[in-house]
């Protein structure tokens, strides 16, 4: 995104739109930060919600009333918000604690009409808000074009870059042998077929990948997946050149977007598998106005793609190798340089993304670097700009979460080290950087049943802080997926995921933290592989990490570990020790060394 329009840019960008729905007689409208594909990555030209307030997080949503606006985001980006919205345009609100439809339902007056873009909202979440806006008195009002396309003249256009094939080395299995899977899964379902609109699993069940969003390899386009293995596939013309047509085989066929419309009205009587929340709206209505039977049910690919087949685990194994490689290069760099000064937010990050770039089947980050510095590392999501740009000080902490695409697997780690000499409240950062150590090591450790959730173990990231009277305001932790989307379902280590069983051969982060806003953040993120335990007398599961590289030692109090704990990091950095060092430079292993020395 550009930078951030100034005030009065966006206060007639607001009044713009306001007119515009006053014109189609409308009281109000709802602008997620979506698009047609429910991507949390979205493409430039839709980039709605950035264009509206001047917000350029990954989630969020907007409501424009003729005399109220808000803007609704989770704990991630309260600081953020502060810094990009305008308070005099746009109240802030909770995304999860005071969502949309909860501020709809006081807000709106009986009689008043609301515009829903029904392309951008699951049928899930429409629902919750088309019951707020009636209980309100309201008419909620479905929207065959977008009000805020109307006003935004210099909209960029869409990607029109090709597609690419996935090779099968990477990807474990043929195109051809996972459609056969999803049509018995069909099948045995006795579903004709199902709506796979969601990008990473069209991308995941045809082997290919693209570069029509920053960051995530996908590619825009959607699909009908048939119960006899047949696939029609709905994207712009050219993005499937002949050479990846054949790729797909003769089973695929290609269509234009247009011809969607056309695809779903000839389901007419048969039974249709929808997922609610990855699938927008549309098909929903559209699909029920054809005389389709619509069977509400998650994604056929959902499951399949998170449980990684060995060689997607050979392949993420050893791309997180070779970022192991890179990150301790450049933590060796940054012990060495930071401290004298001279480096900033932007300048480290450029150097840990060259580091990576010499990687081989490197392709580009898996999310914007979080490269923050000082008080800095309390914006959850930072993200460091030309404007924003901090130098990194001695005597300050230093956040860098950040991660990579590789062809052969996705990355994404986070450290917090110290620079330089030792803060007056040494004592106080330490304790609470070991204290998210701590729910680090719980995770990592955890031994569990099958049929346990990731709701069911967010706690144990969280219950060292929680004893002090300390929590974190994000998710412990989130899918990923392989050389695909750095935040995947269906599974999460939160509070608000659902309650999915962790299965093996799924990659899930663990990234508890802590943010002292205007001082520090402190967060700690491996991926870990779930694998096969022993049981007792059931199957159990636990952890595998798979990200590499060493955790601050000047910011660990060994008095508050436990002897697991501290057998459980001297055993793991010796691992690492072992794992890159061969890879280093003469003085870069010597760095490595002592920074994997043991606490205990």
């Amino acid at each position: 995104m550009p930078a951030t329009p100034d005030r009065t840019t966006l206060a007639g960008r607001l009044a713009a739109l306001r007119a515009e729905l006053a014109g189609r007689g409308l009281d109000g409208f709802i602008v997620p930060r979506a698009d047609s594909y429910l991507n949390e990555y979205v493409p430039p030209d839709a980039e709605r919600l950035a264009w509206l307030t001047g917000f350029t997080g990954s989630a969020g949503a907007a409501v424009v009333l003729a005399g109220r606006a808000a803007i609704f985001i989770d704990g991630r980006y309260v600081e953020q918000a502060a810094a990009e919205t305008d308070p005099a345009l746009w109240e802030r609100c909770h995304l999860i604690e005071a969502p949309p439809a909860q501020w709809l339902r006081a807000s709106l007056r009986p009689g008043q009409k609301f515009g829903i873009d029904p392309w951008l909202h699951g049928s899930e979440a429409r629902s919750r808000l088309e019951a707020a806006i009636r209980e309100a008195g309201a008419a909620p009002v479905l929207l065959e074009s977008n009000p805020l396309d109307a006003v935004w003249h210099d909209r960029p256009p869409p990607p029109a870059g090709p597609a690419l094939a996935h090779a099968e080395r990477f990807a474990g299995k043929s195109s051809a042998a996972k459609r056969a899977e999803i049509a018995a899964q069909l099948g045995e379902a006795r579903q004709d077929a199902a709506i796979v609109s969601a990008t990473d699993s069209v991308a995941w069940l045809l082997n290919i990948r693209g570069r029509d969003v920053d960051f995530n390899p996908i590619v825009l386009a959607s699909s009908i997946v048939h119960a006899d293995g047949r696939v029609d596939l709905f994207t712009a013309p050219g993005k499937i050149p002949p050479a990846l047509a054949a790729h797909l085989g003769n089973a695929v066929s290609v269509h234009a977007p247009d011809a969607l419309a056309g695809a779903v009205a000839a389901l007419c009587g048969r039974r249709v598998r929808l997922d609610p929340e990855r699938s927008a709206s549309w098909y929903d209505d559209a699909l029920k106005a054809a005389g389709a039977i619509v069977v509400p049910g998650m994604d056929p690919c959902v499951l399949a793609k998170a449980r990684k087949n060995v060689v997607e685990i050979a392949g993420m194994r050893a791309a997180h190798l070779r970022d192991g490689v890179a990150m301790c290069r450049f933590l060796a760099w940054l012990d060495r340089t930071a401290a004298g000064g001279g480096q900033t937010e932007l300048s480290a990050a450029a150097r840990l993304l060259a580091l990576r770039a010499e990687g081989e089947h490197f392709v580009g980050e898996s999310f914007p670097a979080i490269s923050a510095a000082g008080p800095h590392g309390a914006i959850i999501h930072y993200r460091p700009a030309p404007t924003t740009d901090r130098p990194i000080v001695a005597g300050e902490t230093y956040l860098i979460d950040c991660g990579a695409q590789y062809l052969d697997g996705t990355t994404d780690i986070t450290r917090t080290v110290l620079i330089g000499a030792a803060p007056p409240d040494l004592a106080e950062l330490r304790g609470r950087a070991t204290r998210v150590l701590k729910g680090h090591i719980a995770i990592a450790t955890l031994r569990f049943p099958q049929g346990v959730a990731g709701p069911h173990i967010d706690a144990f990231a969280r219950r060292a802080l929680w004893e002090v009277g300390l929590d974190y305001d994000h998710g412990t932790g989130h899918g990923v997926g392989a050389y695909l989307n750095v935040h995947e379902g269906p599974c999460g280590i939160s509070r608000a995921a659902k309650p999915i069983p962790l299965a093996s051969g799924m990659v899930l982060s663990n990234e508890p933290g802590f943010y002292l806003p205007g001082r520090y953040g402190i967060r700690l993120e491996n991926l870990e592989l779930v694998v096969e335990r022993e049981g007792a007398t059931k199957p159990f599961l636990g952890f595998e990490a798979l990200t590499l590289a060493p955790f601050d030692r000047r910011l660990i109090d060994p008095l508050l570990l436990g002897d697991a704990e501290r057998g459980w990091l001297d055993a793991y950095h010796a691992r690492v020790l072992a794992e890159i060092g061969p890879h280093l430079a003469a003085d870069e292993a010597a760095w490595l060394a002592a920074a994997c020395a043991p606490v205990s």
